[in-house]
């Protein structure tokens, strides 16, 4: 019985942990140029990695599908 309850004290206190921290981070956005294009050249990035990585053009579709060093 006592290591059931270390044991949900322990998982309490993770949970705890994480709410505050994501708490105290805020809702920060990127207030300049710079950060919001490297935001914006992630994202398409990321983008064009799940469109030329994902299952159906590893899986189901010939090799040239996706031309992914197109300019």
């Amino acid at each position: 019985m006592v290591t059931v309850c270390v044991l949900l004290a322990l998982l309490a206190g993770a949970a705890i942990l994480l709410v505050v921290t994501l708490l105290r981070r805020g809702n920060s956005r990127t207030e300049n140029v710079d950060g919001l294009l490297i935001e914006q050249r992630s994202r398409t990035q990321a983008h064009s990695d799940r469109v030329s990585f994902g299952t159906f053009s590893a899986h189901n579709a010939p090799p040239t599908m996706t031309d992914h060093y197109r300019p």
